[in-house]
Formats: structure tokens, sequence, C-alpha cells
């Protein structure tokens, strides 16, 4: 008997990966939704005896879905495929009904057993099941950063002990002027501090740019125990996160192209630039540079910081050949 599945998630790209995880033995039809509210209707439909959920997403995210699911009582079983590997998340999803977790990007292997696992497939099969569709490389781009700004969130949510928001990605192309530009002019009421450090490996090279609000530091003091301790605090605290979150981003990218980035040293270039009135001093390079933008906040404390993955002109061609190899 055919069984439906239905994959949920925005992005393109983690809909095929997840589509081609699954056991090509599998007697399902497979349905897409790119958002809660459409995944809350395909199962209303009947598309979902299985759903494979992401958790962050637009217009309705996944905890929403798992919240009203349980609410309206709606047959589906429930198994979380998500970047964000907090334990705090596991915790929430399987509290909320969920069946199990995987992290993204999830392998033919992990997923046969959890079909295993509770029966819902016995005999599955590990093997890329055949997927025809057209993903952009802009989606591939912004799953990638997603996925790489995940584990960079589950470290930071354990080095401080808390749950951190780590909203969907931004990508976009920008010169480095008008990159300058953007940074300063973050937040008008605040004044914020920003640390560089170099990154090249097997043709990408670029700049990452973590960008934190100085408003965020006396909380940041508090649940680290290290108030009081001057302006040599501040300046530990911000390489303290600089380097809890470039090095492990830039692996989770790293890893997933089977790769490995070289990282220079961070250097802090500038602290406490304030109050969007500053303009950038690039010396006119108009070249444009691709930018992955995350954004990570602290729950319940007033945390907010950017993480700014600048790639050379000269990396996009090889960024786009090893995104294109996740899907084939």
């Amino acid at each position: 008997m055919t069984i439906p599945v239905l994959i949920c998630d925005d992005s393109g790209f983690a809909r095929k990966q997840m589509a081609r995880a699954l056991p090509e033995n599998w007697d399902i039809e497979i349905s897409y939704s790119a958002n809660g509210e459409e995944c809350i209707e395909a199962i209303k439909e009947g598309k979902a005896d299985v759903l494979f959920l992401d958790l962050n997403m637009p217009v309705m995210d996944g905890y929403e879905v798992l919240q009203i699911v349980r609410e309206m009582d709606l047959s589906t079983m429930i198994i979380v495929v998500s970047g964000d590997v907090q334990p705090e998340a596991y915790e929430r999803v399987i509290a909320f009904g969920a069946m199990d977790f995987i992290k993204k990007p999830a392998s033919p292997e992990k997923i046969s057993d959890i079909l295993k696992k509770y029966g819902i497939h016995d005999q599955a099969s590990v093997g890329n099941r055949q997927i025809d569709m057209e993903v952009s490389v802009w989606d591939s781009y912004q799953e990638i950063a997603n996925v790489a700004m995940g584990q960079a969130a589950e470290l930071l949510a354990k080095m401080l002990g808390v749950f951190v928001h780590a909203p969907i990605p931004k990508i976009s192309m920008a010169t480095q002027r008008e990159i300058e530009k953007r940074i300063t002019q973050m937040d008008e009421h605040d004044s914020i501090s920003v640390v560089s450090q170099g990154f090249i490996g097997k043709g990408i090279a670029g700049e990452a740019l973590l960008v934190l609000k100085d408003s965020s530091y006396e909380d940041l003091t508090k649940i680290s125990g290290q108030q009081g301790l001057g302006e040599s605090s501040h300046l530990d605290m911000l390489l303290g996160v600089a380097g809890i979150l470039i090095g492990p981003c830039l692996n989770g990218i790293a890893n997933q192209f089977d790769i490995h980035f070289s990282l220079g040293h961070p250097v802090v270039v500038g602290t406490r630039i304030g109050g969007g009135n500053a303009e950038g001093n690039s010396n006119g390079n108009e070249n444009q540079i691709l930018i992955m933008e995350m954004s990570y906040t602290v729950e319940d404390h007033d945390v907010n910081c950017s993480l700014m993955l600048l790639f050379t002109k000269d990396s996009i061609e090889s960024l786009s050949d090893f995104a294109s190899l996740l899907t084939e």
C-alpha cells in the first residue's frame, strides 16, 4: 500500500536532499510544502502519514506546526529534520510530540535506521531515490548556510547554557563599500563591535565578520559570570563570541563540501562603532561579493549578533560546483 509522505522545508535544496535520502524500495507518494501553513493543509488533505518537518521556516515554523498538530489531534507521524541541533531544540520537539529528530543533512543510512526503529518500513534499504527537481543556486547557498549556522548556534547554546534563536540566513551580493555601510547602519540606536577572520580552502576564500551589538555586552557578562571586569573584558567577550561562532560555522560549510578551511587570526577591526552614522572607508572596490548573513539572538536575554561570511567573486564558481554535488 502506497504511503503518503510529506516533506516540509522552505528550502527547495533541502527538500531535494531529503527526498533523495529516502529508501528507493519504499512504496510512497511524496508531497512537498514550503512552510507550516502549507504543511497543515497537506496533513488535513491526507498527504502526510509520515511528515519530515523542518523547524526554521517563514510564515509558520516547525514548532508552530507541532503545536497545531497536537491541538487539532491531526494524524501524522512527525520526524523533525533540522539544522538547529541544540539539545533544547530536541527536547522541545519531542515534548510537542515529534517521534524523532534528525540532524541536517539527513543521510540515507540515518533515515533507514529511523524507519526501521519505528516499524514504518522494516525492509528499508540504503540508496539514493531519483528525484527530478530544479534547485536554484541561491536556494542551495541558503540551505548550506542554514546547516552551518545551526552547528554554531549549538556550540553557543552549550557554552552559555541558553537557547539560541537563529532565523533563516540571508544571501545577497554587494560591494565592499555597500557591506561597510550596511554594517555601520545595522542599528541607529546602538553601537557595534566587529571581529574579522580570513579563511581559504580549495578554490574558496573570503572573510568572516562577527558583528556584536554593544547592548549585548551586559547580558553576556551576566550569563557567563564575568561582570565588572572593565574594557578588557569587553574585548575578551567579543573575541570569545567570535571564536564560538566563526570557526564552527565555517567548519559546518567545509564539512558539507568535504573540504578544509585554513583560518587566519581573528582581528578586532572596530569597537563601539556607533549609531548608524559612520560611513565605510573602502578604497572604491566595486567587485561584487557573495554574502551569507546569519543572525543570532539569545532567548530571554538582550544578546544580538550577526555573522557575515563574505566570499570573493573568484570563489563563487567553486561554491556553485560544490553545492551542485550535494544534490546529484
